[in-house]
């Protein structure tokens, strides 16, 4: 037997026409002319077949733009004309999917009927059904309901010419949300329940498997492995009597996306839906108002922004809604002899995951190198005199950036400009106090009129005090110098920076933050409420520069061993993160972008602190109490003499990176 196939470079095309070679004969596929490394890919991954022979033409032409000299050698030579080619994109551009899905079936109808082909084998797919409310028949069509979105609208049109329009025999085919191959995985796109994917990655990096999840549940999917829908078509194009016929290659067992999503998750060892709640629950509010609120500008452009996230087109969330069943008792029927049966999702799910894991996880497309992310782009890094800066600064100027440090002892700044010049980079110095704010104005100007706008803004320089508030009734000025440096002074070149930012849409502002801004720790009283001040400044302008590709990163930065605890005895016996380890916290926060970064102990007080807040406060005040003021807070001459307790030590080692 002799095949022609449409669509036989596509993702289910290029199974469908491997099944078609092992029964022998010549399998003509249709190619353009410009996709000739498409039809070379086919080819190399047949082996080079004798069999396989490319067609070119193109699916917008009458009779697929094929020529008279190979009309003429295909006439009364084909027995089977499978028409696969389609856009199967809900996203894609209403125009388009009708040139392609409406047009290109009328073209390969007619071109069917003058190769005079045995037969009209169309994909069709569930979509034809639109969004029917009940069970989907094989032998229903006009029925179909809901058709608004123009993939559905298209793909039924598409079937209703087959249906009024072909002269001669033909059967149509509607396969459910096609995924990967059962054994291996392999999927060509992101698509269907892999939209779900990058949503339960995050879970799992964020969260532990066993951590409960709750969701509202809404809607089904239907789903079904390639090489199943391969073999079925092959198996019933070639059965007799199934001519006229319509056959759904459909899951008996319908998924809600709820089920889906715990399948998935549970492939990618990654925490699940413990509770969902069926969306009816939602009916008590007033009809319309849900969709309504959906139409708000600013709804609608946080939808967009979380889709985004998550690499899935807004489109999609339309599908939340399909709840149609299908009827399969033809398929059933015809494939009863067969052999050919459909494997559950469970025994398979871990072999999509595991392609798409390694093959088509967005995160593995994003240049996840420093170099990548600040070659050329100019960043000033404040307080880099040495420790926290100064590592950062190394790392950065070493990757490429423009690197700018400041800070107030011009003595060390050039020291560390120095050991970054014996590496062989490049850096720029300048003395600045960021308490003073003439001072400040006066590096942005320098800074810009020397070296244009800024691309990535650290706002690393701080002080620390440590000091109980008992001892602080006369000390209101350890406030205001705090205060003076931690927001005051980060404040003001933010908003010297950032109007360039602003303008040339990109940049980054980081503030180096505190983990005792998430679980406030006793005696940095002063030092918090600074930190919290630059932290609800830094929410405030993410939510209204976001649109303008501006990121703000809040890194919640635990106990350093900088100069900074130098003074305080205690911290000699506290686990503490050494400057490379903070730089690197920073260098994540440059590749990634995200609000906050913190650590697992940051995390956990998070936690903590909304569900459990006296608790929490208890637990710092048993911290408090257990650890003394040093002498210099207490106004003593001499230093400190430590000789920690097992308690302490135990503590400390427990709540690593707490400031106690």
């Amino acid at each position: 037997m002799d095949y022609f196939v449409t669509g036989g470079t596509g993702f289910l095309g290029r199974f469908l026409v491997e099944k078609l070679l092992q029964r022998g004969g010549n399998v003509y596929v249709l190619v353009r002319p410009t996709s000739r490394e498409r039809y070379n890919a086919l080819a190399r991954r047949l082996g080079s077949p004798i069999g396989l022979n490319p067609v070119f033409g193109d699916l917008e032409k009458p009779d697929l733009g094929l020529t008279p000299q190979t009309i003429a050698n295909l006439k009364n030579q084909i027995d089977h004309f499978f028409h696969a080619a389609a856009i199967y994109d809900i996203a894609a551009d209403a125009q388009a999917q009708h040139v392609a899905n409406v047009l290109g079936t009328r073209n390969a109808i007619n071109c069917a009927q003058t190769l005079v082909a045995g037969c009209f084998h169309h994909i069709s797919s569930i979509a034809a059904g639109g969004l029917f409310r009940g069970t989907f028949r094989e032998d229903m069509f006009h029925e179909a309901e809901n058709l608004d979105n123009p993939y559905f609208l298209t793909k039924h049109e598409s079937e209703g010419l087959v249906r009024n329009e072909c002269t001669i025999p033909y059967r149509i085919y509607r396969p459910a949300s096609i995924v990967g191959h059962s054994g291996t995985g392999e999927i060509d796109k992101i698509d269907g329940p892999y939209y779900s994917f990058t949503a339960i990655r995050k879970m799992r990096d964020l969260l532990p498997p066993w951590f409960p999840l709750a969701s509202v549940d809404s809607g089904s999917i239907n789903v079904v492995p390639v090489d199943y829908v391969a073999d079925a078509i092959d198996y019933i194009a070639h059965k007799e009597g199934c001519d006229g016929g319509c056959f759904h290659l459909v899951n008996p067992r319908q998924y809600s996306f709820g089920e889906m999503f715990n399948i998935f998750a549970a492939a990618a060892h990654a925490p699940r839906m413990a509770m969902r709640f069926d969306s009816s629950v939602f009916r008590f509010l007033p009809s319309g108002l849900l969709s309504m609120a959906a139409k708000l500008p600013p709804v609608k452009r946080m939808i967009a922004a979380i889709c985004d996230s998550l690499g899935m087109p807004v489109e999609a969330l339309g599908m939340m809604k399909w709840s149609t069943r299908y009827d399969a008792r033809e398929t059933e029927r015809a494939l009863q002899d067969s052999g050919i049966s459909l494997p559950p999702l469970e025994d398979y799910a871990a072999n999509l995951w595991d392609y798409w894991a390694r093959n088509l996880d967005p995160n593995l497309f994003v240049d996840r190198s420093l170099a990548g992310n600040v070659a050329g782009k100019r960043v000033v890094i404040t307080g880099a005199g040495s420790g926290i800066g100064a590592a950062v600064a190394e790392r950065l100027a070493l990757a490429g950036a423009e690197v700018i440090i400041t800070g107030r002892t011009l003595e060390k700044l050039e020291e560390t400009r120095d050991q970054i010049l014996a590496k062989g980079a490049k850096i720029h110095v300048y003395a600045t106090d960021n308490a003073d704010m003439e001072a400040c104005d006066s590096f942005i100007k320098q800074v810009l009129i020397e070296h244009g706008t800024v691309d990535i803004l650290i706002n690393n320089a701080g002080r620390s005090i440590r000091r109980s508030i008992e001892l602080s009734y006369d000390r209101f000025h350890d406030f205001q110098r705090t205060m003076q440096i931690n927001y005051f002074g980060a404040l003001r070149l933010t908003l010297g920076f950032l109007p360039g930012m602003s303008v040339q849409r990109n940049g980054q502002i980081i503030n180096i933050s505190s983990m005792g801004v998430i679980g406030p720790p006793p005696r940095f009283s002063a030092y918090v409420a600074s930190k919290s001040a630059l932290e609800g400044f830094t929410r405030v302008a993410e939510a209204e520069f976001l649109d303008r590709n501006i990121a703000f990163t809040n890194i919640n930065m635990p106990l350093v061993r900088t100069p900074m605890i130098g003074p305080t005895a205690a911290y000699d016996f506290v686990p503490a993160l050494t400057p490379g380890e903070a730089a690197e916290m920073i260098v994540e926060a440059i590749i990634d972008r995200p609000s906050r970064i913190t650590t697992p102990m940051g995390k956990w007080m998070q936690v903590a602190g909304t569900f459990l807040p006296k608790a929490l406060a208890h637990g710092m005040n048993a911290s408090f109490r257990m650890f003394d003021d040093s002498n210099a807070a207490k106004g003593i001459e001499g230093k400190d003499k430590v000789d920690p307790t097992s308690e302490q030590v135990a503590l400390a080692a427990l709540m690593k990176g707490v400031h106690f």
